[in-house]
């Protein structure tokens, strides 16, 4: 929850996006992103990156041609810090030798679960602004693993080419597959139907309450993306006023994942001047539309 900006890296999730009317149009995995770094304009400054993960050597490779092509990036460092434990691959001299770069761009190639583990931990010590997960990309970058052809990729088959260039992966997207459908059976389709009333939702009204140490917001109506340009303004206002902030709920019918965005970067904004995004009135349907869209972590505590 400290990203500013989530990659949708796989079909599937386009295609729930798709169920669920969430304006997600295009798949970017972390190859993606990388490519479209580097094809950048070079002719001004590029992105400086430091290469950390990555098979013994490969991170070098790497680094030695972007700075060879002059592409929109230049490797200003790597490292591979073995397969340590997390916490030996957030040593001081680690966390040193990438703030010594000057790096604009951390680019990590972990596998996905310890990668954002390492992120997460080493939140607050790392200075380069830019952090992200480029998993199998070193190997697609260093010519050890070939990717999918663009057709596999736009149809939602990557994983098969995956399985034929590494057998191994097979167990990881039979977990995944598993996931998938319960996701589908536990939170997805549930949210279908709920969403079946919505254009009988029409307006929300959005009424601000303030004394001298909190501002409340309460949201009266439908909380959906028609309505989010007057919420964004309130919440900024009230996040101006430096007081805490108290989000209103008991008339609210329901909530989007428009709406959902906006809290989760309110939270944020707070939790940088140690506050807390506060909930007050949630009904139990209300709570059943967080549950569902697995912002539950969101209603504690209450106030």
């Amino acid at each position: 929850m400290q990203s500013d900006l989530c990659l949708a890296d796989g079909m599937p999730l386009i295609w729930l996006a798709k169920l669920l009317r969430i304006p997600i149009r295009e798949r970017i995995a972390g190859s993606d992103l990388f490519g479209r770094l580097k094809s950048a304009n070079a002719a001004g400054s590029r992105l400086r990156v430091f290469l950390l993960g990555g098979a013994e050597g490969l991170a070098a490779a790497v680094g030695a041609k972007l700075n060879a092509e002059r592409s929109g990036l230049e490797c200003v460092g790597e490292l591979n810090p073995g397969f340590g434990t997390i916490e030996e691959m957030s040593s001081p001299d680690i966390i040193d030798q990438i703030n010594a770069s000057g790096a604009d761009l951390i680019a990590v190639f972990f596998g996905a679960e310890k990668a954002q583990a390492w992120l997460l931990r080493n939140h607050w010590q790392l200075r380069p602004p830019i952090r992200a997960q480029f998993g199998a990309t070193i190997n697609f970058e260093a010519g050890t693993v070939r990717r999918a052809p663009p057709m596999l990729r736009s149809t939602g088959f990557e994983w098969l080419w995956r399985i034929k260039e590494e057998p191994y992966l097979w167990r990881r997207y039979w977990s995944d597959g598993k996931a998938l459908l319960a996701l589908l059976a536990t939170s997805v389709l549930p949210l279908m139907l709920s969403a079946r009333g919505l254009r009988s939702l029409q307006e929300l009204s959005i009424v601000r309450r303030e004394d001298h140490a909190s501002v409340t917001i309460a949201l009266v109506g439908a909380a959906v993306a028609t309505h989010a340009d007057g919420a964004i303004e309130q919440l900024r206002d009230a996040l101006d006023s430096d007081k805490r902030l108290i989000i209103d709920v008991s008339n609210t019918q329901y909530i989007d994942a428009r709406f959902f965005g906006l809290f989760l970067m309110v939270r944020k904004q707070l939790a940088g001047r140690g506050q807390e995004l506060l909930f007050t009135g949630a009904t139990a349907r209300l709570r059943r539309i967080f549950r569902l869209n697995r912002f539950e972590f969101l209603l504690s505590p209450e106030v």
